[in-house]
This record gives structure tokens, C-alpha cells and sequence, in this order.
């Protein structure tokens, strides 16, 4: 480093600059007159003093060039102005032009970049460098304003002894302000001759650029005409899934009110018109006077606790949203402030506010955690709704749904009614969109819930703006049409492989068309018996144990009971054996867990267990040599017969031979009767180690699934890696422990829910009293599980260049739109409008570039209008050839097999 070198009258330095020299006055003053907030520092009594360019004489001059005199200048408020800027806060020198002609003073400062704080004698303005800034880090960081400015003014002064004036609060009006601006400018409201007032609800959002929007990319009347059986096969380009959540971390207090912070949006983003919507929650005739009916299904807190909800102190208990299932994009008016709990009475009016976007529509699909209990009412709701938010049900098809990673913890009958793997016309929709999006806005709720109630909605409004524009712009939907077409052909591959497998055997082709026939019944009309349940009832291990009591007792009742003790039967001494088994696999794994250096609590435990365990032994073998003689329990070494002998000498109950009846039938003779009774429960026992299996797979799924989207920091994760390890150590000794005739490995453990092929222990359905009825029932559930994955993954839905063609053509029409007074002011519209058409333009070329991967690596279809937009997604090549219609009865449309 070099040495600062100053002649005599050189003592200024610029912090900010790029030039650390020292300047003389006169030069440091003509270098900053169009730099008027940089921050400088002057030499004095040996050390560098910080000082302000309005002391050392800088004033600026509004709408005049820099360094040119106005010839009626007027000082701003006293000559006391303040400026808010990225390098800190400034006492500056600023002069309005008082010439003929001129702008009004906040018009002045917002052509110099300044953004006022008011537009009456304005005293204080931010820079739009400054606002950016903000803007910007608030949606990455979610820095709250508070922090950010005090962060400024920690800049100009951080010793304290020049107080900086609080302009806190000014700031906060300033940047409200900025954001509703800007959303305003960025929807093309500034072209808009009627002017801001004539906004209507719901045009500040962004649109899901993959939904189907009516009068946008979603074809109706004579533009496409399609044959009956077209329009089955596409009846998914024409729906709409919504997926319903609330969010209980964006409380927000009880501070102020509507009347005297109402917002700047009014139901113009994402959020609903409050003043309606409390209407109608006010509305004693709207709102249900007695509680919620509790679930019929598990205990769903969403149900049984929306009436108890605390909400003491707090204006709003939380936010419920209806989001774009598919896309993980915030619809239009489709998010509200829930007063106290999540009752039906909000969500109902959400979810109408929302789907009246897409009202022309004839099918809907609902995803909501408590869709099994929320679908019961819903209907006998609607009439209370207001009649513009009252959804048409004539000619229209509602589905509902429960999130994939919720379904898991309801009961059986709701798992196969409400699930989306199983529905056709859902692609590989997981319902969860609303969750995805909650970890991005949660941060802010710790100053949004000390906000006025119209800040606080501005505020969510402008991130949820900001989480759609990077859904459009990340265009990661390009990456699930790549992940769909590959999945798409392998599962088209495991379906013809079952298929062959069924046509080779006894079942043949009919029970093929047979089950075809069932499932497409089921897929129209839900009220059919649903193929995906079984039909017969499979045996458990207590299911078995039932069915020998009760033989059991008969032989009492006839009196042809032969039994040798007077408490224990055949099948008690069988059951009780294998509850013997059980417990020393239980022993000996507890054992080998132990370290090398075990405490003595540890070995007290382990020796106490094996010690009762080898009394109930002794006591066991001693009943056994009552029903099975032939065993020799004296442990004779001469005994050349190769029958299998205890080791009464290990010390060890978990080593100790139980000899069961199908160890020794191949040695001794044994009774019929107690080997078919160890038969039947070792079948069932199987069964249940199978279940145990798939029961301890979806818990460490679900457990995953919670630790990667719940859990941070250091302890919380290691505390959730504990309880994984428990899960995999109990499945370990689930699949080891137990006789399984088929090799287990690591990669069956794995549940299959349309991502991977599904392994021998999800088809394995268990033993039923007839077997050949018991496999047709199998295979065929199993049949329609992969028909079902390998039609999801054809059902992509692609509509991103047909909608970014309709959004460019939108802002060229409005290059043209309004012609202002001044001839800078419509030069800047044009531009302006522009730019944003220039914008979607390259965001189509580059979705497009991308997508000649497609072109070139995979087998798809594409459908094409007459104008050259894409209107469908690659499709699955194994049914599209099936479905596709001649020429003629698609005017206006082009049908392209593409192949690499």
C-alpha cells in the first residue's frame, strides 16, 4: 500500500470514490456534483473528521443540468432536506426550480431519481438506487425495514456522536408506497388511460403461466374443434388444480385498523377485498353458529380445533391460500386473513374467491389436507357465498384430493378415495404446493405481524409477487417435463411387462379387458366400487390365532378334544413357541448393541431379561415332551438319528433350540396336526412382518420428509438423525429376523408411489383361505396401480409459450395505448412497454432453446395450433397413438410424432 501524498489546501477524501487521493476544495466539489451522496472525510488535527458536501458548500439544483444556475431557485423545506441512500442518511442542500413551466416539487424529485415522502412540501425523499436495493434483499434476505435502516444509518455514524434524526417511520411510508407503485407499473397499469382508479381485482398478480387461462392460452369456440374421444384423452389441458392450506405463522396483532390503515391494493394481488370478505364473516346468517362436527377421520387438528384457535391480542390467527397445485404459484385473490382458526367458513370463501378466475372450466381439482371432511359440506355452503363467488356446478366435474405427504395419516378408506396416485388426469401432482412455498414466507411474518393490517397484506402480497416471478423465470418446469418423459416410458415398460405376465397366465385377456372396463367406470363416476381396494380379506397372524380358539373351543363343545395338559393346547403350545422365537431375536439384537465397555445398569438388564427368558423355556420344553415324545431332550451324543439337539449348555436363552415341529419332521415322525398349525402361522407371520415392513417404510419416509422441510440447525438435526436410526434399526430387524423365502435387499425397502418400480413386498398381499381367488384379487389391485403410474406421468401440462406469445402481444398493444401531454412522458411509456414484451420474448426463446433436448433425446408428442404455439405437453407415446384423431376433425390443429 501506498502512502497518501497532499500538498497544502488538499484535505478532502471521498469514502466512495475510487480514487483515495486528497482533493482540494474546489475539485472535490466540481468531482461531486453529480455524486451529491457520497460520503466525505476531511483532514483535521491530525486525523480525518467525517463532513457533509452541503457544509463544504454543495446545494443541488433540480431540472437543471449539473453545475448550471436556476434562475429562481427555491430551497427545499427550510433548507433542511434529507436523502435516504444506499451509502447512509444525508443532511444535503437542495434547491426546487422555481421557473415558469416548471414541475411541481415531488414531480421534480421523482425526475431526479428521489422518491418522496410526501407529495405536500416534501422534507425527505430515498433514493431509487436505495429502494432497489431493499426491495431486492428484503425478497432474498427478508431483512426487515427496521433492520435495513438502522444498518444505514449505522453507516453515516456508528459512534454515536453525531445522532442521526430518526426518519424511521417516513421510510416505511415510502417503501409501502414504492411497492404498490411498482406492481402497478410492472401489470401495465401506467398505460392504462383510465388511470390507476380503474384497476380491477386480482390484475396486480402474476398468472400461472402453465394454467389454462380463458381468453389467453385456453382454446375455446370454433378455434378447436376435437372428437369425443379427444376430449376425454385431453380432458386434463382443461382443468385447474388448486391446492388449499393455511399458514398459523403469519399472525398479525390487533394494531390499528381498516378505517385508518386500509392498504394501497385493495384486492387488487393475491389478496382477497377484506371489506367483502369481513362482511361476509360478520354475516350472522353466512357463519355456522354451532362448532365444526369433529372428524370422522384421525383426529385432524385443521377440524377439531378451528373453533379453539387463540387468537387473544391478534387481528388474524393466520393466512389461508389457494395455490396453483402443478406449479406451486400463489392464484388470484385466493389469500385471506383467518380470524380465528382454519374454519370452513373462510376457506369456503377462498376457495370460490379463487376459482372464479377460472369459472369457465368444467373440471376442478381440490387438494386439501382435510379434503375427506371439508368436501362433506361444501356444497350445502355455497348458497350463503355471495352470488358473484357462487361456483356453477352444471356441466362440471369436482374432484378432491389429499396431499400425498398428508395422506399417509388418514385412515384406509380415505387413502384410496383421496389419493393422487390413483386418479387419472393428475400427472404426478402432489398436492403440497402451499407447503412448498411457506418455509420462503414464514420469515417475514416477524414483521409483517407488527404491521397495520393494510401494510401487512401490501407486504405478503409483494413476496408472494416476487415467488411466482422466480417460478417464471427459474422456468424449473422445463426440468419436470425432462423428469416426466423419462419416468413416462419406465413405467410404460413395467406396466406391458405385468401385463405380458397376466396374458401368460391362467387369468389371460379377459380379466385384462375385465379390469380395463372396472377402472374406467371407477375414473368416471367415483361412486363405483373402486378397483384400487382389495376384495378379499387377507389372513393375519391374529386373525389365525382367532380362527384356532375357535377350533379349539368346538372340539370342547363336541367333546372330541384330545389334549395333553389341562391348560395348554396344540395351538397354545405352537404360538407360545413362536412369542418365544420373538422374544430372543428381541434379546439377541439388544444384546449385540451393547459397546465393548457396557455400564452395569446395561448387563444387569440384558442378564435379566435372559434369565426369565430361559425359565419360560424350561418351562415350555416340559409341555412340548407331552405332545412330541419322539425328541430327545436328554441330549444323548450316540444319537445317530441326525435329529437337531438343544444346547442346554450355552448359558444362553437366546441361543437355546426350541425344536418346533417343522425342524424335526424330516428326522422323527411328528403329528400332523401341530405341523399344519405351525403352517398356518408362519404363513400369517410372514404376513405381518410384511406389513411391519411397509408400516416402518412409509414412517422413515415420513420422517425424511419432515426433517428436510421442518428441521434446522445443528441439534434439532441430530436429534431427528437419532430417530431415523431407531426406524432403520428397527426395519432391520423386521427383514432379518424374520424367515422371508424371497432375497430382501436394501433397494426393496423403498416405497413405491409412482417414482419407482415397485418391489415383491408391495405385491405380496398375504394368504387367504383361497388362494387362486386371492391372486386374481392381487394382481389385478396391482394392475391398476400401474396403469395408474404410468398414465400420471404422461399428463404434464405445457402452456409456457403459448402464454409468453399471449403476455408479448399484451404489451405491445400497449406501446400505443395512451399518448400523455409531455412528448418524455410517452417516450417513456413506449419504452417501458417495450422492454417487458422484449423480456417474455427472451424467456420464450429461452424455454424453447431448452427444450430441444426434448427434441432431440426423447419420443413425445406435441400438439400445434395453427399459429405455431405449443398447446399440449410431451405426451406418453404408448396411449397417443391409441388416442390420436384424424386431421380432419381438428381445424386449425397439427399433430407432430416426434422421434429421436
Amino acid at each position: 500500500m501506498g502512502h497518501l501524498k497532499y500538498s497544502a489546501g488538499e484535505h478532502q477524501v471521498c469514502q466512495d470514490c475510487l480514487s483515495p487521493l486528497l482533493s482540494c476544495h474546489a475539485c472535490l466539489l466540481q468531482s461531486h456534483l453529480r455524486m451529491s451522496f457520497h460520503r466525505i472525510e476531511e483532514w483535521q488535527d491530525g486525523f480525518f473528521h467525517a463532513v457533509t458536501l452541503k457544509s463544504l458548500g454543495l446545494h443541488i439544483q433540480l431540472s437543471h443540468k449539473a453545475g448550471e444556475t436556476c434562475c429562481h431557485p427555491s430551497p427545499a423545506f427550510h433548507d433542511d432536506f434529507i436523502v435516504i441512500d444506499t451509502h447512509g442518511i444525508h443532511e444535503v442542500g437542495l434547491y426546487f426550480c422555481g421557473c415558469e413551466h416548471e414541475a411541481s416539487h415531488y414531480k421534480q424529485l421523482l425526475q431526479a431519481r428521489l422518491f418522496p415522502a410526501t407529495a405536500t412540501d416534501p422534507r425527505t425523499a430515498a433514493t431509487f438506487a436505495v429502494l432497489k436495493f431493499f426491495h431486492l434483499l428484503s425478497f432474498e434476505s427478508k431483512v426487515s425495514a427496521y433492520k435495513f435502516y438502522h444498518s444505514l444509518a449505522h453507516q453515516s455514524d456508528n459512534t454515536g456522536i453525531t445522532p442521526i434524526r430518526d426518519h424511521y417511520s417516513t421510510f416505511l411510508r415510502i417503501v409501502h408506497e414504492w411497492r404498490n407503485l411498482r406492481s402497478l407499473k410492472c401489470a401495465g397499469h401506467g398505460h392504462d388511460p383510465a388511470g390507476v382508479n380503474a384497476t380491477q381485482e386480482g390484475e396486480l398478480a402474476l398468472l400461472c403461466l402453465a394454467c389454462p387461462h380463458p381468453g389467453k392460452i385456453y382454446l375455446t369456440g370454433g378455434k378447436l374443434q376435437l372428437n369425443r374421444l379427444m376430449l376425454t384423452y385431453f380432458r386434463w389441458m382443461y382443468s385447474v388444480f388448486l391446492a388449499i392450506n393455511a399458514n398459523f405463522h403469519l399472525k398479525h396483532r390487533a394494531i390499528s385498523s381498516d378505517t385508518k390503515d386500509p392498504g394501497l391494493s385493495g384486492g387488487w394481488g393475491y389478496f382477497i377485498n377484506e371489506k367483502p370478505y369481513k362482511a361476509y364473516i360478520g354475516n350472522s346468517s353466512a357463519v355456522i353458529q354451532e362448532c365444526q362436527q369433529r372428524s370422522t377421520c384421525v383426529s385432524h387438528n385443521a377440524v377439531n380445533m378451528a373453533d379453539t384457535k387463540i387468537s387473544k391480542g391478534l387481528a388474524a390467527t393466520g393466512v389461508g391460500t389457494v395455490d396453483c397445485a402443478c406449479h406451486d404459484m400463489k392464484l388470484v385473490n385466493g389469500v385471506g386473513d383467518l380470524q380465528k382458526g382454519e374454519r370452513y367458513v373462510n376457506m369456503d370463501y377462498l376457495v370460490s374467491s379463487a376459482l372464479s378466475t377460472f369459472s369457465s372450466l368444467k373440471v376442478i381439482n381440490f387438494s386439501y389436507d382435510i379434503a375427506c371432511q371439508w368436501h362433506k359440506k361444501l356444497w350445502g355452503h355455497v348458497p350463503s357465498l355471495p352470488h358473484r363467488l357462487q361456483p356453477d356446478p352444471v356441466g362440471k366435474t369436482f374432484r378432491y384430493f389429499v396431499p400425498k405427504f398428508h395422506l399417509a395419516v388418514h385412515i384406509k378408506a380415505c387413502q384410496m378415495m383421496f389419493s393422487l396416485n390413483w386418479s387419472p388426469s393428475v400427472g404426478r401432482t402432489d398436492g403440497e404446493a402451499p407447503e412448498h412455498g411457506w418455509a420462503n414466507i414464514n420469515c417475514v411474518a416477524m414483521s409483517t405481524k407488527e404491521m397495520g393490517p393494510g401494510a401487512c397484506r401490501d407486504a405478503l402480497d409483494d413476496h408472494f409477487r416476487d415467488w411466482n416471478w422466480k417460478k417464471i423465470t427459474s422456468l424449473v418446469l422445463l426440468q419436470k417435463v425432462i423428469k416426466a418423459v423419462r419416468a413416462e416410458q419406465e413405467h410404460c415398460i413395467a406396466l406391458s411387462e405385468l401385463e405380458d405376465s397376466i396374458q401368460e397366465s391362467e387369468l389371460g385377456t379377459s380379466s385384462l379387458a375385465k379390469w380395463r372396463e372396472e377402472i374406467e367406470t371407477w375414473e368416471v363416476d367415483h361412486t363405483k366400487p373402486n378397483p384400487f381396494e382389495r376384495h378379499i380379506d387377507t389372513m393375519t397372524q391374529a386373525a389365525v390365532w382367532l380362527e384356532l380358539a375357535k377350533q379349539d373351543a368346538k372340539e370342547l363343545e363336541d367333546g372330541t378334544a384330545v389334549s395333553l395338559h389341562s391348560e395348554v393346547s396344540c395351538s397354545i403350545l405352537i404360538s407360545t413357541s413362536m412369542d418365544l422365537e420373538h422374544a430372543q431375536r428381541q434379546l439377541r439384537a439388544d444384546a449385540g448393541l451393547l459397546s465393548q465397555h457396557p455400564t452395569d445398569t446395561q448387563r444387569t438388564s440384558i442378564l435379566t431379561r435372559s434369565n426369565a427368558l430361559l425359565r419360560c423355556i424350561d418351562t415350555w420344553t416340559m409341555i412340548q415332551t407331552l405332545y412330541m415324545p419322539l425328541i430327545d431332550l436328554s441330549s444323548d451324543n450316540d444319537d445317530d438319528s441326525g435329529c437337531p439337539k438343544p444346547n442346554p449348555n450355552s448359558g444362553k436363552a437366546e441361543d437355546s433350540q426350541l425344536l418346533l415341529p417343522s425342524e424335526i419332521c424330516d428326522h422323527v415322525p411328528c403329528d400332523r396336526k401341530l405341523l399344519e398349525i405351525e403352517w398356518s402361522l408362519r404363513l400369517a407371520q410372514a404376513h405381518d412382518a410384511l406389513n411391519e415392513c411397509r408400516t416402518h417404510i412409509r414412517l422413515r419416509q415420513q420422517l425424511v420428509q419432515f426433517k428436510k422441510h421442518h428441521i434446522r440447525g445443528q441439534n434439532p438435526n441430530t436429534r431427528a438423525r437419532n430417530t431415523l436410526d431407531t426406524v432403520e434399526h428397527r426395519l432391520a430387524l423386521v427383514t432379518l429376523s424374520n424367515h422371508l423365502d424371497c432375497p430382501l435387499t436394501r433397494s426393496h425397502l423403498r416405497q413405491s408411489q409412482g417414482r419407482t418400480i415397485m418391489s415383491w413386498i408391495w405385491l405380496t398381499q398375504g394368504i387367504s383361505n383361497d388362494d387362486a381367488e386371492s391372486l386374481q384379487d392381487m394382481l389385478r389391485v396391482e394392475w391398476c396401480k400401474a396403469r395408474a403410474h404410468q398414465n400420471c406421468w404422461s399428463e404434464e401440462m405445457r402452456r409456457v409459450l403459448a402464454f409468453f406469445n399471449w403476455q408479448v402481444q399484451w404489451w405491445e398493444d400497449r406501446i400505443s395505448l395512451q399518448t400523455l401531454a409531455r412528448l418524455e412522458e410517452t417516450k417513456g411509456l413506449i419504452a417501458y412497454a417495450k422492454r417487458q414484451a422484449f423480456i417474455r420474448r427472451r424467456l420464450s426463446a429461452s424455454f424453447r432453446e431448452n427444450a430441444e433436448y426434448l427434441r432431440s433425446t426423447q419420443r413425445f408428442m406435441v400438439i400445434v395450433d395453427g399459429g405455431g404455439q405449443i398447446l399440449t405437453s410431451p405426451g406418453a407415446a404408448s396411449d397417443a397413438h391409441r388416442a390420436q384423431p384424424p386431421m380432419d376433425n381438428c381445424t386449425g390443429t397439427m399433430y407432430l410424432r416426434m422421434d429421436s
